[in-house]
């Protein structure tokens, strides 16, 4: 989806190789990758990535000399990029999109974002954002294409009343996340096998103890009471 959503952007087409013809160009070109490519590796001595890179472009010019054909147009069908060069860095940013909550914040890859309150904010609940994460690391929420300040919970951190105190502003968001752990409180493991040993309880139990035992006695003490009266 990210992949098609981008080429869109570019207005570059998917061609799916749905001919066999096709299938196999690609099919032959990931066996060069994966064997013939390897063994050349092999044969050269080659052991780490820096050593590779040196080597490929030796290897590219003697696969082409072998393999390569002649297209039979010459000319140059490339088109020239048709959005400005700084709008490709949002391009090739995973985007995707966020139901706002109540409380400003909403949920992204096990963390909490909750949102700078302010005159824009206030009214995005119940409304969805755009989140931009970029190769470098970086994040951005945005609303109608203007950036929105936030900060970051993560939700694998437990929430106390210090924090809760301290900020004062997220109180009603940290109050709900604290709750919610409250409801699933993580469970006390053991630290190793515990070995128990049998007590004994000075009950004799050779088998008259049993529920089959205490049923033959009951039904034996009501025949003798009946025979009694």
């Amino acid at each position: 989806m990210q992949f098609g959503r981008a080429l869109n952007a570019l207005n570059v087409e998917i061609l799916c190789a749905n001919s066999s013809q096709a299938k196999g160009r690609v099919e032959r070109a990931n066996r060069t990758l994966q064997d013939r490519l390897v063994k050349e590796l092999r044969l050269a001595g080659i052991s780490d990535m820096d050593a590779a890179n040196a080597f490929l472009p030796s290897f590219t010019d003697r696969y082409n000399v072998k393999f390569a054909k002649v297209p039979r147009r010459a000319d140059n069908l490339h088109r020239p990029m048709n959005i400005e060069p700084d709008r490709l860095r949002d391009v090739f940013a995973l985007q995707d999109e966020r139901l706002v909550g109540a409380q400003l914040a909403f949920s992204y890859e096990r963390q909490r974002i909750i949102l700078a309150e302010n005159e824009m904010t206030r009214g995005l609940p119940g409304k969805y954002v755009e989140t931009f994460a970029f190769p470098d690391g970086r994040f951005e929420v945005r609303w109608k294409g203007v950036s929105i300040p936030y900060s970051v919970f993560d939700k694998d951190q437990r929430v106390t009343h210090a924090a809760i105190t301290e900020n004062k502003h997220l109180s009603a968001v940290l109050e709900h996340i604290k709750a919610e752990q409250d409801k699933a409180a993580p469970k006390k493991r053991r630290a190793g096998k515990q070995a128990t040993r049998y007590q004994p309880t000075g009950k004799r139990n050779d088998g008259w103890n049993s529920k089959l035992a205490k049923r033959a006695k009951e039904k034996a003490a009501a025949a003798s009471k009946h025979a009694a009266e």
